[in-house]
């Protein structure tokens, strides 16, 4: 493809100089590598946009249209590359899309966002929680907030923090069914599961004599795809859930949910990632609360690691 904008550069240098010579020197050009430019816009348009003579170059009417239009998308070109460019400018600025899974929003991204507007106010935030895998390019988003092991593949991710899992009931439905004091009772609770696909029905247990790490199945009327549900029903009572601490560790505080057959605790961890395309000229906006969140989402997710 012809390089339109560089010839209509060429050209408005040359109009404005009045002379292939000057336009020539401006550009490390020759003043016949000038000329023949030109000549290639007048050939293609079927129309002559410069008089020549020895003295200097005039433009005719025709030259004056192409002019005045060559210049205003000259500018406009400009215009877009400084746009698209402020994304490496040293001050974060433009719109940054960012998208997280539910329970790590709610709890530990949302509460972060005043302080972090405060400290780039340019930057314009498009936050959408979902716990729906999504695909950054598809869905045009900067950076993915996600748990668990990350799979090869293009992208590039940073670990923001990483949380025990834990069982945990609610008062009272340990008062209506008992509590469990080895991981065989659990055949006679309500196990709050999940059903996204890669979710599993099977619980590790960790026998305390041996080490040995053993996995059950468990049993249960209820599914959601997501650790806030999951956390709300078990807040009301309807079952065990098994999920990451930094879900429940206020509620844990609070005394409204009770961790349960800590001592059998398979020790598996959430790991949680911050994943975005990866380049070597990262916009400022995302690098900026790439790192804001490394600083500080640890502290927000209220975290135990004892």
């Amino acid at each position: 493809m012809d390089n339109r904008a560089g010839e209509m550069e060429v050209f408005a240098l040359a109009a404005e100089q009045g002379s292939f010579s000057a336009a020539g020197r401006r550009l490390g050009l020759s003043p016949s590598a000038v000329s023949k430019l030109v000549s290639r816009i007048e050939d293609r348009l079927g129309t002559r946009l410069l008089m020549r003579s020895t003295r200097a170059l005039t433009l005719t009417a025709e030259g004056e249209l192409y002019l005045e239009r060559a210049r205003r998308i000259l500018a406009e070109i400009a215009e877009v590359e400084r746009l698209v460019s402020s994304g490496a400018e040293a001050v974060p600025r433009g719109r940054l899309r960012v998208n997280t899974g539910v329970g790590i929003g709610v709890r530990c991204i949302v509460p972060l966002v005043p302080e972090f507007m405060e400290l780039y106010p340019q930057v314009e935030l498009d936050l959408s929680l979902t716990d729906s895998m999504v695909d950054l390019v598809e869905e045009r988003a900067d950076i993915a907030i996600r748990t668990g092991p990350m799979r090869s593949s293009t992208l590039k991710a940073r670990k923001l923090f990483e949380s025990p899992r834990v069982i945990v009931a609610a008062p009272a439905y340990l008062a209506r069914h008992g509590t469990p004091q080895v991981p065989g009772d659990l055949d006679q609770h309500n196990c709050l599961r999940f059903n996204f696909r890669r979710a599993q029905d099977d619980w590790p247990f960790r026998d305390p004599m041996t080490g040995a790490v053993e996995m059950r199945e468990v049993f249960g009327n209820f599914l959601a795809n997501n650790g806030s549900t999951v956390r709300q029903l078990c807040l009301e009572g309807l079952g065990l859930a098994r999920v990451g601490r930094f879900h429940v560790e206020a509620d844990i505080r609070a005394g409204t949910l009770v961790p349960l057959l800590e001592e059998f605790n398979g020790g598996d961890i959430e790991v949680i990632h911050a994943v975005y395309v990866g380049h070597e000229h990262l916009a400022t906006r995302i690098r900026a609360f790439i790192d804001f969140l490394a600083a500080r989402v640890g502290k927000t997710a209220e975290i135990s690691f004892n």
